[in-house]
């Protein structure tokens, strides 16, 4: 029987130049704890009012080498990470890393799309990923692609993960935002890149916050930069996206108020 979570993400990594820095820093504006994991304290771990979400970790040399900024990566469920990563490769992306093992926790590949989006794709050992309500505040609430062909990205992902087009939504001129889930649960959104624009293809994230222009004035405190926002989406919720102090990506959601 395939595990419910199949095609979610559950995790979500930081890695960064100065993890005692980030730590700081998300602690403050998002209200997240922290946890050791292990004994050899190279791995912190997030955690909000239900449990870790997350980790943050040290950017490795090699990555940061090629060129690599400080960046937020999502964890996708599969139900067979090497079966996925061969899919990978037949449907035209890449494998930048692994698959590897992590001992007690499961196994990961870090892969990138035909576009060039990357992300994890994870099996973890055993019943270890719980998922959270995300309707909460500190929590994980959307993932959101925006890249050079949303059309060719969607079906990639649907053919790897088996996400379907749940909502097609005219933006005007930034083109059509597509809302992908599993079942009827909306898991994020697919949109192409606005004309003009420089950044590359890549996944942002959402965390919930109960009050943005709160969490916002937090983070511009300390030296984030807003990007986007804040403004009103379809449906009453607000966001903004920001780049924290070190020049990650990342992006904060308020539900609408009824």
């Amino acid at each position: 029987m395939a595990n419910a979570n199949n095609g979610r993400f559950v995790w979500y990594e930081h890695l960064t130049k100065d993890p005692k820095a980030a730590i700081a820093f998300y602690s403050d504006v998002i209200g997240w704890q922290t946890q050791p994991f292990g004994e050899g304290g190279d791995y912190t771990m997030w955690a909000g009012s239900q449990g870790p979400l997350g980790g943050v970790i040290g950017l490795p040399e090699q990555a940061a080498k090629m060129g690599a900024p400080p960046h937020w990566m999502g964890h996708v469920h599969v139900e067979n990470v090497d079966a996925s990563a061969a899919l990978v490769k037949e449907l035209g992306g890449q494998i930048h890393h692994g698959p590897e093992d992590i001992p007690t926790v499961g196994r990961f590949a870090v892969i990138a799309d035909r576009q060039g989006a990357f992300l994890s794709i994870f099996q973890p050992a055993g019943d270890l990923m719980k998922l959270h309500d995300a309707s909460k505040p500190g929590e994980f609430c959307w993932s959101e692609l925006v890249t050079s062909d949303s059309a060719a990205a969607f079906a990639f992902y649907s053919k790897l993960f088996g996400w379907k087009v749940l909502e097609d939504m005219n933006m005007g001129d930034m083109g059509n935002y597509r809302v992908f889930g599993l079942g009827d649960v909306r898991v994020g959104g697919i949109m192409t890149v606005p004309k003009g624009s420089k950044m590359p293809p890549m996944w942002g994230y959402y965390t919930q916050v109960s009050n943005l222009e709160v969490a916002i004035e937090r983070a511009t405190k300390r030296d984030a930069k807003v990007m986007n926002g804040p403004m009103e989406v379809p449906g009453g919720a607000r966001i903004a996206q920001l780049l924290d102090p070190q020049g990650a990506v990342f992006a904060l959601h308020q539900l609408s108020a009824q």
